[in-house]
Order: C-alpha cells, then structure tokens, then sequence
C-alpha cells in the first residue's frame, strides 16, 4: 500500500521532478489523509489554480482520501518534536501509513529515506 505526501502529490499536478514515479505509484494505487488533501487543496488554491481540475486529475488515479483517525491524531502528537521541521501535516502522514502498514512517498527531502518513507527525487 501506497501513502502518498501532499508534497508528492504536488509534484505530480506540478509536473516537477519526480512525477514520473508519483504517477507510477499512483498507477498501483494508494492513498492520502484527509489533512494531506487539504494541504494540496490550499497550496492550490493559494497559487490561483483550479481545485476542481486539479482534484479531478488527482482522483483519476487509484487515490483515496483516507480519514484521519483519533489513533492517528495521537500518533502524529506523539512525534512531536521541538524543531523536527515535521508539520502536523507531515506526522498525519506519517501516522497514517503506520496504521495502515504502508510505504510513504514524499517529495520532501527532510524526512530522509527509509524502508517506510521513499523519495520521489
């Protein structure tokens, strides 16, 4: 299972580096949290851009918005840490591919990589 970062998504709508293996994920499936779609949402809407066109694109693939849970609230709080550089957004993420066993995609280079996260540059 694939969890995708608003980050990667936005790389993907943005045709940047790295939206080549977004789009192949996307191709096998996955999903987002619900914090991580309205974060794309805002950056979106922020740069004049259609939400509409954009969330349809998004949606053609195999993507699901997936809900954010109270275990995964608790999760992201407990990731916490003082000048992580880690947004709530970001531990959202992270919590919901822990919950759902999966690997996490992000565009993002402070997360690093690991066997759970993978760049998507």
């Amino acid at each position: 299972m694939n969890v995708f970062d608003a980050s990667a998504l936005l790389c993907l709508l943005r045709d940047e580096a790295g939206s080549d293996t977004v789009e192949r994920e996307l191709e096998r499936g996955g999903c987002c949290s619900a914090a991580n779609w309205s974060e794309i949402a805002q950056k979106v809407l922020a740069h004049d851009g259609d939400w509409d066109v954009a969330a349809g694109v998004l949606l053609s693939y195999r993507l699901d918005v997936e809900p954010v849970t109270r275990g995964d609230a608790e999760r992201a709080a407990r990731m916490w840490v003082r000048g992580s550089g880690l947004s709530l957004a970001d531990r959202l993420c992270l919590a919901t591919a822990d919950r759902l066993g999966a690997t996490v995609w992000t565009a993002d280079t402070a997360w690093g990589s690991s066997d759970v996260v993978r760049q998507v540059r």
